[in-house]
């Protein structure tokens, strides 16, 4: 069986579900329907998923993968306060996964309860310090604490990992901006667009960066590309509440854009 692992980055709304291994603790199940709400759930198909995972659930009331699949979809439906009563049964049944502590952090996030969201990434890293998932949605959740030292950390903790992301090392680069060191932040930044030439994340944040320090031309040049990947960068509601850079990128990008615009 499989476990729908939300990992909170950037996407569509406001999420981006990743799909990793998680064994059930279900001996017997009518596989198709799970397998059916499974595969909806992968398509996209959120309304006929979550369905699908309560008629499930009808007839499996205690499978801790199912609850936690259908907390998943419904955060991806709209309904974070009904994720987190399915994350909850699923972690009452089954305390020892760690995939609805985490699904359960994201749901918190999504209501702003920063602290509880705190402790559930928390607890994962205690038991396992190098979930890279866990690391870096904990150090978003420091960054809305406004503790950007902090971030910077866990998210240099998930960049080193084996299997980080390229949203994990911008997260640190913009952190390190943040933070004040211009050189080691453009120096990350150019190294990820180096790897990643069609990150818009990373070419946003250098085009914030190098206005900053007076190169308007090249500043220019990195928002175009951007802006061709993904317009939503103009946001700054986008950038505070979804996309989550700290302050001072997004201020810098936001005065940077608006020049532009005249």
């Amino acid at each position: 069986m499989i476990n729908i692992r939300v990992f909170q980055v950037l996407l569509l709304l406001s999420i981006i579900f990743v799909f990793v291994p998680f064994q059930s603790q279900a001996k017997s199940l009518p596989k198709f329907l799970f397998d059916k709400a499974l595969q909806e759930s992968n398509d996209g198909d959120f309304i006929q998923a979550e369905k699908d995972w309560s008629l499930y659930l009808d007839e499996n009331p205690n499978d801790a993968a199912a609850l936690s699949n259908r907390g998943n979809i419904r955060l991806a439906l709209g309904d974070p306060q009904g994720a987190i009563r399915d994350q909850t049964m699923a972690i009452e049944i089954s305390p020892d996964d760690l995939d609805p502590y985490l699904n359960r952090g994201i749901a918190e996030e999504a209501l702003q309860r920063w602290e509880d969201a705190s402790k559930d990434y928390k607890y994962v890293l205690k038991k396992n310090p190098k979930d890279v998932s866990a690391l870096y949605n904990l150090g978003n959740v420091m960054g809305s604490m406004d503790n950007w030292l902090e971030a910077k950390k866990l998210f240099s903790q998930a960049a080193s990992s084996n299997i980080s992301i390229a949203m994990a090392r911008s997260s640190e680069a913009l952190a390190i901006y943040q933070l004040g060191d211009l050189e080691l932040a453009e120096k990350k930044i150019r190294i990820l667009i180096r790897k990643y030439p069609l990150f818009a994340d990373a070419r946003a944040a250098l085009s914030a960066l190098l206005w900053r320090k007076g190169f308007l031309g090249e500043a220019e040049s990195n928002w175009a590309a951007a802006a061709g990947l993904d317009i939503r960068y103009r946001e700054k509601n986008w950038l505070l509440n979804i996309r989550r850079w700290p302050p001072q990128p997004i201020n810098d990008l936001i005065t940077f854009l608006a020049l532009e615009d005249r």
